[in-house]
């Protein structure tokens, strides 16, 4: 728990600085293509930290979040395949080194896509679920590009403006709450986040 509580003060400390968005921006791209963790805890931090920014930060979470969407679906539509319908060597790394991403989930999303098409989408976007799956997986299987910014734009912006909204409404208590209950909150944290995985992994 020290090492949370080190990261989230670190995290904070952001806001008072000029790097702060860029960094919002990087994590929130690169979490929607391929890197675990998710952008919530810094956009938190740097609202709590400057709440007149709180929609802003919101919107810089979002742009990243769809742009980084974007690239997953090129990876899944130009690099995925490789000859005769084969995974390629970079599908492969994926399989091997991204958690919660296998052939088997990987195979099932595809069915998801054709059964819920926008809502699919949006549930990811939106939830725990680790959203680089269902990038990835939507260029591979050459889903409707238009549907899937839309609903990706949608359910992001729903996501992080959501928080941000919280935060901006409620930021003096929000923040006594989390110091006071610092540690139960990163275990909240922590079990969402392995939660989307797992729901990957058994559901799908």
């Amino acid at each position: 728990m020290k090492l949370l509580r080190q990261l989230y003060d670190w995290m904070l400390h952001w806001a008072a600085t000029p790097y702060g968005a860029i960094a919002l921006f990087l994590l929130a791209f690169a979490e929607a293509s391929f890197f675990p963790i998710p952008p919530d805890a810094l956009l938190i931090a740097l609202v709590l930290g400057a709440r007149k920014k709180a929609f802003k930060f919101a919107s810089i979470s979002t742009v990243g979040s769809v742009t980084g969407a974007l690239l997953g679906y090129a990876i899944g539509y130009f690099v995925w395949w490789g000859v005769e319908g084969e995974f390629s060597p970079f599908a492969i790394f994926f399989f091997d080194n991204i958690p919660g991403f296998t052939e088997k989930i990987f195979y099932n999303v595809q069915s998801l896509y054709d059964e819920w098409n926008f809502w699919i989408i949006f549930t990811a976007g939106f939830t725990p679920i680790p959203y680089k799956v269902f990038t990835i997986t939507a260029g591979a299987f050459n889903i409707n590009l238009i549907l899937f910014v839309i609903a990706s734009i949608i359910s992001r912006a729903g996501r992080f403006f959501l928080v941000a909204f919280l935060i901006w409404k409620f930021g003096d208590p929000i923040t006594t709450f989390i110091d006071k209950y610092f540690n139960w909150l990163a275990i909240v944290f922590t079990v969402l986040l392995v939660g989307g995985f797992v729901a990957i992994k058994y559901l799908f």
